[in-house]
C-alpha cells in the first residue's frame, strides 16, 4: 500500500488522470487506504465524497456532460472500499453545465443510492410542452405502478394551456412510483410526477417515497454544506456571553449605543411605532420597561391599546371551477375590449305597429297550429334586412383588408346555466318569420342542454342580444363578438306620452331603445347611423319586412 501511495503522489500522469480520462468519456478513480484515509495529498485531491456520490472539488471543477459513458461511484466504509459502476444510457440524464444544456422538453434527474437507502432511480418532472407553459395537469396515467416501461411508450396524458399531449418514456425500466396521480392540477414545470427504476426488485422501496422539495443535485448540496465547519467556529465565539454581565457597570461607552428594554416594552413600542431611543428608561440600569412606553403614549395623547383590535370575521365563499365555455367567453370578450375600438349609437324605436302585426301573425299561427312569433324574431329579421341594405356593417377587420360578407348570418345571445352561448341563424334575410322563430327555439333548447355543435354557432356575421323582453333591462351596451364588427343591444319597450297632431293633445306610444356597438376600424359613425336608420324603418313599418 505504501508503495502504491508513493506512486500516486509523485506521478504527474496520475495526478492529472481526471483531465486525461475526461476525453476518453470515462472516469476511473482508484483509492488506496487502510482506514478510509486518502493517500493523495490535499493539493492533489480530485474528488470529494458525499453521500456515496462524487462531487468535483473547487479547484478541479468537472461537470458531468450529457455524453454516454461509465460513471463510477463509491462509498467508504472503515477498512473496506466498495466501488459501483453505472452505465449511463440516456444522454439527457446528466446535466451538461459547461455547455449550458437545457432540458426544455422533459425534466429528468438521476439520483444514486444515498444515506436513505434508496437504490438508483430516475425522477421524471412535469415537462414544458409549449413556450408559454408554466404548469400542467395530469389527465390520466396509461401506465400503472410496477409495470415495465420502454422507450417510446406513453406514460400519461398531460393537459397544457393549449392541448392534451402524451408524455413518452425515454428509458427502459419500471414505473416505481406515481407521485402526481390522475386529475392532479396546476403542477409546476419541473415538479416530480413519477419515479422509474432499472431493477424490478427496487419498486417496493419507493412505496412511501416523497420527492425532495429542492431540485438541487448532489453537487449543489455539497457546495451549500461545505462551509458548515466555519459556521461552528462562529457559533462557538459567543460562549463568553456571561462576561458582559460583570462588565456592564464599567462598559459605559458601549451602553450608550445599545438600548436595554424588556420584551414587553419592545413589543408595545413596535405596535405603536415608538422609537426606543426617544424614551428614558426607569428600570434596572436604565432599561426601558412597559410603564415607560405607556407614559410616553399618554404624553402624546394616545391611549395604550389594552388588546388587539378584533379582526373581522373571515369571508364565507365557495370557489367555482371555470368551465370550458366560461374560459372561452372570458378570453374572447377580453380580447374584444382590448383590441376593438368600440363606440355606441342609441336610438328609440316606436313598436306600436310592430306589436299589432305580431298579434295578427300569432292569430294566424295559432289557427294553423304553428308556433308563436316573438318580438325577438321580428328584431332578428329587421337587423338582417338592414345589414343587406347597409352591407358595410356586415364586415370584419383583418390586418390586410376589410372583409365584407355576402351572407347575413345572425348570432343570437342565449343565456344558460352553463354560460353564454351565441347560436347562429344562417341567411336570416332570406327566411320567413316563422322559420326564424322555429330555428331560434331549437338552438336555444340545444344551448340549454349543452348539445350545440360547432356548426350551430360558427360563421356568424352580426349579433343580436336582447335583455329587454326577458329581463326588463331598459338600455345597455353590448361587447362586440370578434371577428364581427357590430352587435345590437335591445332594451325593453315602455309606454311614453308623446305629442299628438292637434294642439295641446297627447297620446301614448311604446318605444323600444336599441344600442348599436360598432368597431370604428370598420364602421364609421355615419355608416352606423345609416344602419340604425334602416333598422328603425323596418321596426316602425313592419309591413315592409314582408315584401
Amino acid at each position: 500500500m505504501a508503495y502504491a501511495s508513493h506512486i500516486i503522489n509523485h506521478s504527474k500522469k496520475l495526478r492529472n488522470a481526471p483531465n486525461f480520462l475526461w476525453h476518453e468519456h470515462a472516469i476511473f478513480i482508484r483509492w488506496f487506504s487502510n482506514h478510509a484515509q486518502p493517500s493523495i495529498g490535499k493539493r492533489d485531491d480530485t474528488w470529494k465524497i458525499r453521500r456515496h456520490c462524487y462531487v468535483p472539488s473547487e479547484r478541479e471543477t468537472i461537470s458531468r456532460s450529457a455524453t454516454s459513458g461509465t460513471i463510477s461511484t463509491f462509498g467508504i466504509q472503515k477498512r473496506n472500499i466498495s466501488m459501483t459502476t453505472m452505465k449511463v444510457r440516456n444522454p439527457i440524464a446528466g446535466l451538461a453545465q459547461n455547455q449550458g444544456f437545457s432540458l426544455s422538453q422533459v425534466y429528468l434527474r438521476r439520483d444514486f443510492s444515498s444515506d436513505s437507502g434508496l437504490p438508483p432511480h430516475q425522477e421524471i418532472g412535469m415537462p414544458s410542452l409549449s413556450p408559454t407553459m408554466s404548469e400542467g395537469n395530469i389527465a390520466r396515467w396509461l401506465k400503472k405502478e410496477g409495470e415495465k416501461v420502454s422507450p417510446g411508450e406513453v406514460l400519461c396524458e398531460v393537459e397544457t394551456d393549449k392541448a392534451t399531449v402524451e408524455l413518452e418514456c425515454m428509458e427502459e425500466g419500471y414505473l416505481a412510483k406515481i407521485v402526481q396521480g390522475d386529475g392532479s392540477k396546476e403542477i409546476k414545470v419541473g415538479v416530480v410526477i413519477a419515479i422509474t427504476v432499472e431493477d424490478e426488485g427496487d419498486i417496493a422501496k419507493f412505496k412511501d417515497y416523497e420527492p425532495s422539495t429542492s431540485g438541487a443535485g448532489a453537487g449543489a448540496a455539497a457546495v451549500q454544506e461545505s462551509p458548515a465547519p466555519p459556521k461552528k467556529e462562529v457559533v462557538e465565539q459567543p460562549v463568553s456571553s456571561p462576561e458582559p454581565k460583570t462588565s456592564k457597570p464599567t462598559a459605559a461607552p458601549p451602553a450608550e449605543d445599545r438600548i436595554f428594554s424588556s420584551p414587553l416594552a419592545r413589543k408595545l413600542a413596535e405596535e405603536n411605532n415608538v422609537p426606543l431611543s426617544s424614551i428614558k428608561g426607569t428600570g434596572l440600569d436604565g432599561s426601558i420597561v412597559k410603564a415607560d412606553i405607556e407614559d410616553y403614549l399618554a404624553s402624546r395623547g394616545k391611549e395604550t391599546p389594552k388588546a388587539h383590535a378584533a379582526t373581522p370575521a373571515a369571508l364565507d365563499y365557495t370557489d367555482i371551477p371555470h368551465s370550458q365555455i366560461r374560459k372561452i367567453t372570458a378570453s374572447r370578450l377580453l380580447f374584444s375590449k382590448q383590441t376593438i375600438p368600440h363606440y355606441y349609437l342609441t336610438v328609440d324605436t316606436c313598436v306600436d305597429k310592430l306589436m299589432d302585426l305580431r298579434n295578427q301573425l300569432n292569430s294566424l299561427q295559432e289557427a294553423s297550429g304553428g308556433k308563436r312569433i316573438s318580438v325577438n324574431d321580428l328584431v332578428i329579421k329587421a337587423a338582417a334586412l338592414a345589414l343587406r341594405k347597409v352591407p358595410q356593417c356586415n364586415s370584419s377587420w383583418t390586418d390586410e383588408h376589410i372583409r365584407q360578407y355576402h351572407n347575413v348570418n345572425i348570432n343570437v345571445a342565449v343565456q344558460t346555466d352553463n354560460g353564454l352561448f351565441v347560436p347562429v341563424v344562417r341567411d336570416a334575410d332570406k327566411k320567413g318569420l316563422s322559420r326564424i322563430g322555429e330555428e331560434v327555439k331549437q338552438l336555444a333548447q340545444k344551448a340549454k342542454e349543452n348539445s350545440l355543435k360547432p356548426e350551430d354557432y360558427e360563421g356568424g356575421t352580426f349579433t343580436v342580444s336582447n335583455l329587454g323582453g326577458p329581463f326588463g333591462i331598459k338600455q345597455f351596451c353590448a361587447i362586440i363578438n370578434p371577428p364581427q364588427s357590430g352587435i345590437l343591444a335591445v332594451g325593453s319597450a315602455e309606454k311614453r306620452v308623446v305629442p299628438s297632431s292637434g294642439p295641446e293633445q297627447f297620446q301614448f306610444a311604446s318605444f323600444m331603445p336599441v344600442t348599436l356597438s360598432c368597431d370604428h376600424r370598420v364602421i364609421d359613425g355615419a355608416i352606423g347611423a345609416e344602419w340604425l336608420k334602416a333598422f328603425k324603418g323596418y321596426i316602425e313599418n313592419p309591413e315592409s319586412m314582408l315584401l
